[in-house]
């Protein structure tokens, strides 16, 4: 198959959407598979190249005023390579595959990533779509996407392309006992939650010392926050890590407090390196927890909750045993090659009940509408 990947950039930001379209397009050009990128570009075009992956800039924004650029740029691509698929993970691609021609000679293909987003319901433009969890693909069928359209492919990290043959970093070295969260610092990720959490943590847990690895527009606030709280001092912002496994291995627990999760890659990471895990239950975390198996979940935007979660396996060794030995079991289903195997079944079943290139036109009144807030 002759296969184009679109997404506004590839940048090496920590974004799991670009992560995963980086994963896909690698293994798919192993395979055997004709492989485009097509975005602003990034950090990610040798690591493309070594595998055989094309990236073309094509910068997507969704001002207006870039509109005929980017329509054109996307035109000129098809024209040269002739796609069988067109895989779009964010909603600017998406449209601009839709509606870039009357008549096309592609499937359209697209991956819900973040289903809290009021837009996503725009990627059920594609001819098929795709979510990254049970949790996912639920929320979308009830925003109107046909079931016959969707189908789930949950996100994995094991054997990512992106870190193969690169050594585990010696440092930096953690203070211990030490909890750990790899997130941008958004609200929605929950940063408030587990800092209040950890003021109450710590009159448990006194020496206790949070890591946040991340950066984002809500740091300062977050900075803010810790100092409001009395834990400035123990709370350590570390800002992006590019390869934060560093940071997993060591942490004693690795927390995720987001609000709105589709898949979080970052649970597999933790999972991998075998560490103790909480992180509240929201979206497809429990899938990916294995339903609390590989995890303790709790409730969402409940510092309490958290609180004692994390003080139980900071000070019951034998709770904290078990959680490490379950973490890693039953991982392959979270493999990038089970990730792109999927994905490579959806295409030829979307190619075959279009063939021969023949695509069915969706007028806009069959488009699900966003929900009202």
């Amino acid at each position: 198959m002759k296969i184009i990947h679109l997404a506004n950039h590839a940048r090496c930001i920590g974004n799991g959407i670009v992560n995963v379209m980086i994963d896909l397009a690698c293994l798919q050009a192993r395979a055997g598979h004709e492989v485009i990128v097509a975005s602003a570009g990034g950090g990610f075009e040798e690591l493309l190249a070594r595998h055989g992956v094309r990236h073309v800039v094509l910068p997507q924004s969704p001002k207006p005023s870039r509109v005929p650029a980017m329509v054109a740029g996307f035109r000129r691509l098809v024209a040269q390579f002739d796609p069988d698929v067109v895989h779009a993970h964010m909603m600017t691609g998406a449209l601009i595959a839709r509606f870039s021609a009357f008549s096309r000679r592609f499937v359209l293909v697209t991956t819900v990533h973040n289903e809290f987003q009021r837009t996503a319901s725009l990627m059920g433009i594609g001819d098929h779509v795709v979510a990254v969890s049970d949790a996912v693909a639920v929320a979308m069928a009830r925003r109107g996407i046909p079931r016959e359209r969707l189908s789930v492919v949950r996100n994995g990290t094991i054997g990512t392309p992106r870190l193969a043959g690169t050594p585990v970093a010696s440092t930096p070295q953690l203070a211990h006992p030490c909890i750990v969260t790899v997130s941008g610092m958004y609200e929605r990720k929950g940063i408030g939650d587990l800092l209040n959490a950890f003021a109450l943590l710590r009159r448990r847990v006194p020496d206790a010392v949070l890591y946040l690895v991340g950066d984002g527009p809500d740091r300062a606030a977050m900075e803010a926050l810790a100092l409001t709280l009395g834990v400035a001092e123990q709370t350590r912002f570390e800002g992006f890590v590019a390869d934060p496994r560093a940071y997993l291995a060591q942490a004693d627990v690795f927390v995720l407090a987001s609000h709105y999760e589709a898949a979080g890659l970052v649970l597999c990471e933790a999972r991998e390196t075998g560490r103790a895990i909480v992180a509240t239950r929201v979206g497809g975390i429990p899938e990916m927890l294995d339903g609390g198996e590989a995890g303790v979940l709790v409730p969402v935007q409940d510092p309490v909750a958290l609180a004692d979660a994390l003080g139980h396996l900071l000070t019951d060794a034998d709770a904290h045993a078990a959680l490490c030995a379950r973490a890693p079991l039953n991982l392959d289903k979270f493999g990038v090659q089970q990730v792109s195997d999927g994905y490579l079944a959806i295409y030829e079943r979307t190619l075959a009940s279009c063939q021969p290139r023949r695509f069915a036109t969706m007028v806009t009144s069959n488009l699900a509408v966003p929900e009202k807030s």
